[in-house]
Parts: C-alpha cells; sequence; structure tokens
C-alpha cells in the first residue's frame, strides 16, 4: 500500500509526453525500417532486370556484327573471284597478242623474203657460172648472211629422195643407178622459213629403169658370180 501524505489528495497519473514521442518515434522508425527493407529487396529484381535488357542489347548488337562481318567475307570473296577472272582473262589476252604479234613477225618476214628470192636465184646462177667476183661478190656474201640471220634456209640437193611437198618435178626420166624416184638435177632451190616452206625447189626427177636392175644390185651379184669363180679352183 502506498503511503498518503497527509494533507494533500493523491492525482491520476498522466502519461508523460516524452514518452509518448519516443513511443511515436519509435513506432515511425520501425515503419521507415520496414520500407527500406522492402525497397532493399525491390532493388536487386530491378538491377537484374537491367542487366537482362543490356545483356540481350548485346547479344543483339554482337548478331549485327556477325551479319555483317558474313556480308562483308561473301563481298570479299565475290571480289576475290572476279579479280582471278579478269586476271586469267588478261593472261589469255597477252599470250593471244604475243602469239598473234608472233605469226605477223613471221609472215612480215616470209614476205619480205620471198621477194629476195629472185635476187638469190640470180646470184646463184652467177656463182654457178664464175661471175661472182669483185665488190659484187661482197654484195651477195652479206646479202645471203643478212637473209640466214633472218630464218631463211635453202633446200634441195642432188640425190635426195623426192618429195612432192617440197619437190617440183619439172623433168623426168629412167635410170638404172637409182632405186627409187630421186633428185638428179637441181633447176631451182628451195627455201623454208621453220617449218613453213615459202618455195619449193623445182627439180629434174629419175625413176628405176623398167625392167632393169639397180647397179648396185648389178654389181652386188657380180661380186658373188667373181666369189664363186675364184672359189672352184681350190675344190678341184
Amino acid at each position: 500500500m502506498t503511503e498518503e501524505t497527509p494533507g494533500f489528495a493523491q492525482e491520476p497519473e498522466v502519461p508523460d509526453e516524452a514518452a509518448q514521442d519516443a513511443k511515436s518515434t519509435s513506432s515511425d522508425d520501425a515503419v521507415k525500417s520496414a520500407g527500406s527493407g522492402s525497397e532493399k529487396e525491390s532493388a536487386p529484381a530491378g538491377e537484374a532486370g537491367e542487366i537482362d535488357e543490356e545483356l540481350q542489347s548485346q547479344i543483339a548488337g554482337d548478331a549485327a556484327l556477325t551479319a555483317q562481318l558474313d556480308q562483308s567475307r561473301t563481298a570479299l570473296h565475290e571480289r576475290t573471284q572476279d579479280l582471278q577472272r579478269l586476271q586469267a582473262e588478261f593472261q589469255n589476252y597477252r599470250r593471244r597478242v604475243e602469239r598473234d604479234r608472233k605469226a605477223v613477225k613471221e609472215i612480215a618476214v616470209a614476205n619480205l623474203l620471198t621477194e629476195l628470192l629472185p635476187v638469190l636465184d640470180d646470184i646463184g646462177r652467177a656463182r654457178d657460172h664464175g661471175e661472182l667476183v669483185g665488190g659484187f661478190k661482197s654484195v651477195a656474201e652479206s646479202l645471203e648472211t643478212v637473209v640466214a640471220k633472218m630464218g631463211l634456209l635453202q633446200f634441195g640437193k642432188e640425190g635426195e629422195p623426192f618429195d612432192p611437198t617440197v619437190h617440183e618435178a619439172l623433168m623426168h626420166s629412167y635410170s638404172p643407178d637409182v632405186e627409187e624416184t630421186t633428185c638428179v638435177q637441181i633447176l631451182q632451190p628451195g627455201y623454208r622459213i621453220g617449218d613453213r616452206t615459202i618455195r619449193v625447189a623445182r627439180v629434174g626427177v629419175a625413176e628405176p629403169q623398167p625392167g632393169a636392175s639397180p647397179q648396185s644390185q648389178t654389181d652386188d651379184e657380180a661380186t658373188g658370180k667373181a666369189d664363186e669363180d675364184s672359189a672352184d679352183p681350190d675344190e678341184g
């Protein structure tokens, strides 16, 4: 029991304002702490969403760059093929030009030398008759040297087999001294440049005489008979 002070009446207890303020403050702090907790819980979710968006944008950018790279590679491959095709065409063009140039040169040289053939024929006839002397001989030999350097070759000699592709028979005869059709006289020599014949040789030919054996076979038979005759006395 409480002691009562004599002479004073007991008054009811009144809540202290400071205590009420403390309670209100503590309740506000609890609300704030609860609010901050909810904010902290919602913050990671927002950051995760932002990370997903950045990742998706980065993936989209990488895909765009990959597509551009593929397009660049395709374009580079096409340009490389075009360049290789152009290079091959240019090489073929150069070969054609070089071949045509060489052919034109050979034709020009052949035409020039063809015009000089009558002069060479005159020089040959003068040499055969002993008229190639003095300064004319020097000029003739110089001309023959020049045409030889240009590739002109003379062909056609007595005793060689007749070839209708390079010989033209102007005279024909029979002879027991040949076994096949043979050039026995060169009326006009032939000329060629490389493998190209610019004039055939005009010749006189001789064929084996019908019904007659060649002279070589006759000589062989005579030699055989002589050997037999020389062997008979030994046997006796």
